[in-house]
């Protein structure tokens, strides 16, 4: 299943062209996440691949805004663990929080994100969830595509966990791959 569902993935969202992705950087191919996470049977095949990568001790899952609340929302259904949703800066009106659905002090939070390049935004939210008081050890996410974000991630003490890494996805969408 996990080649066919990484096929799957493949053949929903990969988009070629020319794109500048959120690093800066530019790219000749693209996962448009919205694809998959708009496809309510494949998100919930992925969350539920995805539920075999949650670290045991998990209080809650965070999914960051927007690409990784989706992820979070169906991983949640799926292993049960409360979700929270974590704004890129906090809002300035109502609440003023930077994260909704519960408290984040004193909690073991698993970081959910969708697609990671080199994990600038991720860095800065886990940075910021954990000056308000969160254990972060682990970001989870979808499709690494192999860019910097797991040694960015290792250089503050978080480990990545990917669904997917690009490479992977490229293989399973390979007709010659024997799948």
């Amino acid at each position: 299943m996990p080649d066919d569902l990484a096929r799957r993935v493949h053949q929903t969202a990969h988009l070629t062209g020319e794109f500048t992705l959120r690093s800066g950087q530019t790219s000749t191919e693209y996962f448009d996440k919205y694809l998959f996470e708009s496809d309510p049977s494949l998100l919930w095949e992925i969350a539920t691949a995805m539920a075999a990568l949650v670290p045991d001790g998990v209080d809650a899952l965070a999914g960051l805004e927007l690409g990784g609340v989706p992820v979070a929302t169906a991983l949640s259904q799926v292993t049960g663990l409360p979700c929270l949703f974590v704004r890129k800066q906090a809002k300035d009106y109502g609440t003023c929080r930077l994260a909704e659905g519960g408290e984040i002090a004193g909690r073991r939070l698993l970081v959910v994100e969708d697609v990671v390049t080199t994990g600038g935004q991720v860095l800065a939210s886990c940075g910021d969830l954990r000056a308000l008081g969160a254990t972060v050890d682990t970001v989870l996410c979808v499709i690494d595509r192999e860019a910097g974000g797991t040694e960015a991630f290792a250089a503050i003490g978080l480990e990545l966990r990917a669904l997917f890494t690009m490479t992977q996805l490229k293989t399973a969408a390979t007709p010659s791959s024997g799948q």
